[in-house]
């Protein structure tokens, strides 16, 4: 069995999915996201190397706090650099009948990487639930807050389509950065395409992250940018709502008024 590279576990996850959760944090991002609060996972080297045997027993141990609608998330760092321990680690959970989800940024799938694919194929069928982070929806901006492409990412919202696996989108709402209506319309009527589409997460930007860069030291990204007001945080997630509704031709009694 192919083992991980794991940055720490928790055993009572309430925000990585859904119920209760055990949660496996992996080593190793490709991603630089300005407003991480994870530094930490960044490097692909390092972490504690583990069976996946290790971890379900890990599970196990406390599957009783997990039984009623809970499971096991991965997440990180990011889990899909790490396929081949997925696939090890799934496939014994659903020896439990374990409920599993993969929180992602979906940057490490390409489409034109046929060995991967063939990878993820294996995956999928042991997959109940992907939480998706959409950083953004726009190209330049994407390199800009993360320095990576967003192309695959979009094209791995569709491979998930096409494999009926369920999706969760997740986005982080940055003031100045990830908060233009026009933008997150244009989110709204990307995903509203897609038919596993389950569940919409708007999360709203803090800086709890800052001491883990102070720490490690490194100057904090987004010095100086504040925390985003809850409530606006809701008027948000309702402009992407609408761009889902939009795209799907859903129109309340108040539009032909």
């Amino acid at each position: 069995m192919t083992k991980g590279r794991i940055h720490s576990l928790e055993s009572f996850g309430t925000v990585d999915g859904p119920g209760t959760r055990f949660v496996v944090f992996v080593q190793g991002c490709p991603m630089r996201c300005l407003y991480c609060h994870n530094p930490d996972t960044w490097a692909m080297t390092g972490g504690t190397e583990m069976d996946p045997q290790e971890i379900v027993d890990e599970y196990l141990r406390n599957e009783a706090f997990y039984r009623n609608g809970g499971g096991l998330t991965v997440t990180g760092g990011e889990p899909l650099m790490q396929v081949d321990f997925l696939i090890d680690l799934f496939t014994l959970l659903k020896e439990h009948n374990v409920h599993t989800c993969i929180d992602t940024s979906g940057i490490a799938y390409k489409k034109d990487n046929t060995e991967y694919i063939k990878k993820l194929d294996r995956l999928m069928p042991l997959t109940d639930l992907v939480m998706l982070d959409i950083k953004h929806i726009d190209p330049e901006m994407h390199r800009k807050l993360t320095s990576q492409p967003n192309d695959g990412i979009l094209d791995f919202v569709s491979y998930l389509d096409e494999h009926h696996v369920d999706m969760w989108i997740r986005h982080v709402v940055v003031p100045g950065w990830t908060d233009d209506d026009k933008y997150l319309y244009d989110l709204g009527y990307f995903i509203g395409q897609f038919d596993n589409l389950k569940a919409l997460d708007v999360l709203p930007y803090h800086t709890m992250g800052k001491p883990k860069y102070e720490k490690l030291g490194f100057p904090y990204p987004l010095e100086g940018v504040e925390p985003m007001d809850k409530d606006e945080a809701i008027k948000k997630k309702q402009v992407i709502l609408d761009g889902i509704r939009d795209r799907r031709g859903i129109h309340h009694p108040k539009d032909s008024e």
